[in-house]
């Protein structure tokens, strides 16, 4: 079976999500040797929470799991790139489809591309 070098991370690796269909990135975590096993044995991404310091099935809560279709990796075995049927459309805990929807314009001024999906008071019910 095919081994990541969970080494050189600490026991952590970069994972990103990107939408199969459209090439769009939806986000990135990280993911420890429990969580791959996970996602390999599920076909559900499942991640590391730095936070909480648990294994984190993505969509668990919210409902918005990602479904894995290819997983690519990187030429040195330390980073993954999931390719995810996004279902529900929302990757990100805040609501948005992808966790990259704020553009930074000069000056630093922020714009929101982004589409607000759901609302995460209702949804996580803080």
């Amino acid at each position: 079976m095919f081994k990541l070098d969970f080494s050189k991370g600490n026991g952590l690796l970069p994972a990103i999500a990107q939408e199969y269909k459209t090439g769009k990135v939806l986000m990135l975590a990280y993911i420890n040797e429990a969580s791959w096993e996970r996602t390999l044995e599920t076909g559900e991404a499942h991640y590391w929470s730095r936070s909480r310091q648990e294994l984190w099935h993505k969509g668990g809560t919210s409902g918005n799991v990602q479904k894995i279709k290819s997983i690519l990796v990187d030429c040195d075995n330390d980073t993954v790139l999931f390719q995810v049927d996004q279902v529900g459309g929302a990757a990100c805990h805040t609501g948005y489809d992808t966790c990259f929807h704020k553009k930074i314009g000069r000056g630093g001024q922020v714009t929101i591309i982004g589409e607000k999906i759901f609302d995460p008071e209702k949804v996580y019910k803080k």
